[in-house]
């Protein structure tokens, strides 16, 4: 059993923590034993010697292998099974993969990027036309390619493709790294179920069997480059504290995202490496504003915001594996942090919060200890999925927080796939997420799909009804701007714009983490976050 009390915040947790950790505990225990029955490694990890498999613990969203469906094509490139034209390096800088070059017209509408000689999986040479009619494939199947860009035309010739855009876009080379993009051999859809057996691509492991708990991948023998095992088995181990046993047990060879508890346990360098990094992800809690819901007044959104003390959950509960939230951007960007963090309206204010709620008509008039207003209590509904660690914890913390201010906050724990559908439909009062902030190597994407208005349905995960016309023009004019110090000084203001607004909250700003074994050696984590199994992961020497 453990317990957290938030130290210096009027705040102690630890009542309502025991029984989240109690059911987390036996449930951890009992996933665990069905983990260890089942065997982890599978039998190609027994039966041909660890030197020739790689077996990795992760956490799992994915119940498919399409690329195009939902955003399960970052499962399909965390196993190393699929690669876009452009990779990310450590500073998130667009670099070549699939396309060994790119360059832009003078009127900043046509792009030509040269595809590199190599091959898809099964054999097939990867052409200009091959990447064609797979960027093709996934504007057809996926809504959200549309949201990111919109082509006029796709020309190929040899190996090289002309992508003419309806306007500038001066991230596109980024957004085509997102891992909607990812290149399949289009001629072999159909004939292979991209879902269940896995997309013909040209990363180094190609799918030899998958389900969501279990994914098993052979190297490819028609990769570009050099593959270190012959054999990848990913397991999927949802609960952070079984996955870390898994390793120290030796069941693994690695693991994503271990949990502030546990990465004490593997601080033993004889044993382990662990390689963590300021992340570029937000913690977000989006607030449903629209017309009717009780966060549509801005003063009751301050209130609840104000309401939350960010720094004792990074520093206290999250045992510093977390830095506070503020700002809309992370201060692994370089956007102003410790500029628009000082000029922040809603910092930690109880009495601030209490006042702003009685000066929108709010008060306890029954003496139950929340108020209300025309006969009804200030009660939101909290969505959050428990496959982090650190979510459940954000949503005690969040509840017993606002309880103080005379908010009553219902928690409602759902599977992650049914939380995007959740978030989508607007169906939530907070829904809270950890989400990349640089997805395409820039912001843009990330502050336009979440927060410019959703007109006629262009950005669907903008259900929480925040609108703002001053927002939505510079979201516009940043699309056209090529100059980076012009695009920083935009994305700046638009981050002013939401902090005044009360439209969002960032709970804080992870740090990420991949720890392995002293069996393998170059796992490590990326700011991206889509590369967690790479080529360069090999068995130690």
């Amino acid at each position: 059993e453990i317990s957290a009390c938030l130290v210096g915040s009027e705040m102690c947790i630890r009542d309502s923590m025991k029984s989240i950790y109690k059911k987390g505990a036996l449930l951890a225990a009992a996933a665990l034993l069905t983990f260890s029955f089942s065997g982890c490694g599978g039998d190609k990890n027994v039966s041909k010697g660890s030197k020739e498999t790689l077996t990795v613990g992760i956490t799992n969203f994915a119940d498919s292998l399409e690329p195009t469906d939902n955003y399960f094509g970052w499962q399909v490139m965390r196993y190393a099974i699929g690669e876009c034209l452009v990779h990310f390096d450590n500073k998130m800088n667009p670099e070549p993969w699939i396309a060994e070059s790119w360059k832009v017209s003078d009127d900043k509408l046509s792009w030509t990027f040269k595809i590199k000689d190599i091959k898809f999986s099964n054999g097939n040479k990867v052409t200009a036309e091959a990447v064609k009619k797979s960027l093709e494939r996934t504007f057809a199947k996926a809504p959200r390619a549309k949201v990111m860009f919109e082509y006029e035309s796709m020309t190929a010739n040899g190996q090289e493709l002309v992508i003419k855009t309806k306007k500038p876009y001066a991230t596109l080379p980024g957004l085509l790294g997102d891992p909607l993009f990812i290149i399949v051999d289009v001629t072999e859809d159909g004939k292979v179920d991209f879902a269940k057996s896995g997309p013909i691509c040209t990363g180094p492991y190609k799918v030899t069997s998958f389900s969501k708990a279990k994914c098993e991948l052979d190297a490819n023998p028609n990769y570009s480059g050099t593959v270190p095992f012959k054999y990848l088995i990913i397991n999927t181990i949802d609960d952070p504290n079984t996955r870390a046993m898994a390793l120290q047990k030796g069941e693994i060879d690695m693991a994503v995202n271990i949990g502030a508890g546990d990465l004490a346990l593997f601080q033993d360098k004889n044993k382990f490496n662990i390689s963590e990094i300021s992340s570029i992800r937000d913690t977000l809690l989006r607030l449903n504003q629209n017309p009717g819901r009780p966060l549509a007044d801005k003063n009751v959104r301050r209130a609840l915001i104000k309401s939350m003390d960010r720094e004792t959950y990074g520093n206290v509960l999250l045992k510093g594996t977390y830095i506070p939230g503020g700002p809309m951007l992370p201060p692994s960007l370089d956007y102003a942090f410790d500029e628009l963090d000082k000029m922040n309206p809603d910092k930690y204010d109880v009495e601030a919060a209490k006042k702003l709620l009685a000066d929108a008509g709010w008060k306890d008039t029954d003496g139950d200890g929340f108020v209300d207003k025309d006969g009804k209590n200030l009660e939101l509904n909290f969505t959050f999925y428990s496959g982090r660690a650190e979510l459940p914890l954000f949503a005690e913390a969040v509840q017993s927080d606002a309880k103080k201010v005379g908010i009553k906050v219902n928690l409602k724990n759902v599977d992650y796939n049914i939380l995007f559908d959740i978030g989508k439909k607007g169906e939530y009062d907070l829904l809270i997420s950890n989400i990349l902030t640089e997805q395409a190597g820039d912001p843009e994407f990330f502050m336009n799909v979440y927060f410019r208005t959703n007109k006629d349905g262009n950005t669907p995960e903008n259900a929480s009804g925040y609108s703002n016309p001053e927002y939505d023009a510079l979201s516009e004019k940043l699309s056209g701007e090529f100059d980076p110090a012009k695009r920083r000084d935009i994305i700046i203001q638009m981050e002013k714009i939401m902090m005044n607004d009360a439209g969002t909250v960032v709970l804080g700003y992870p740090k990420t983490n991949l720890v392995s074994s002293k069996n393998i050696a170059n796992a490590n984590i990326y700011p991206c976050d889509y590369y967690w199994v790479t080529k360069d992961i090999t068995p130690a020497k």
